[in-house]
């Protein structure tokens, strides 16, 4: 497969042991994202369940998602719900910003760990459009400009790095080409 797939690429063909990892600022529509795949591919058995979300944990250890303070468990429990679904042979989509280098390689160990293919979503989302999202009721809760500003400097250095890192596919979104067709071949083995 190719390293970096092109904007006129309408399809995606991933292998079933395949970890998504999702990139992108606050605001960028990754959770919108990964319930859209989900909702797409729920006739193969897909539920809401193959999303791990970075949120969602940090909810669960400290009932508020937006509390920073609770980081470290927060990712300790997200790793550990990643790495046991890959125990089980189950496609998995990491909800993060996974914005930090660190963060990526430690997501890019445990597929290598589990021997599965990887595919990275970044988001290349306009500030303008972030913050329309961030401000939409239905996200619960509002981030923030100066947080949205930050995540898109990280998400430049972010864009530059991702070239060297192992992704096996690298998929670059923005406001033009926002859902591509995700197709998941079930007797594809991860390369």
């Amino acid at each position: 497969m190719e390293k970096v797939s092109a904007h006129g690429v309408q399809r995606i063909l991933l292998p079933e042991r395949t970890l998504m990892v999702l990139c992108g600022p606050a605001g960028a529509g990754k959770s919108t994202f990964a319930r859209a795949f989900v909702e797409q591919h729920k006739q193969l058995g897909y539920r809401s369940t193959a999303i791990v979300s970075s949120d969602y944990c940090r909810a669960i250890v400290c009932d508020d998602e937006t509390n920073q303070q609770v980081n470290k468990d927060t990712f300790e429990l997200f790793h550990y719900i990643i790495h046991k679904r890959m125990n089980h042979g189950r496609l998995t989509i990491a909800d993060s910003t996974a914005l930090q280098a660190d963060a990526r390689r430690r997501l890019l160990d445990v597929a290598a760990q589990h021997n599965y293919f990887t595919c990275l979503f970044m988001f290349n989302i306009s500030l303008e459009t972030c913050l329309q999202y961030d401000q939409h009721q239905a996200r619960g809760r509002i981030v923030g400009e100066p947080v949205i500003k930050y995540h898109l400097d990280l998400m430049q250095q972010a864009r530059q790095d991702v070239q060297q890192e192992d992704w096996k596919l690298i998929h670059m979104l923005d406001e033009q080409h926002p859902f591509p067709e995700i197709a998941i071949d079930v007797n594809q083995q991860p390369s």
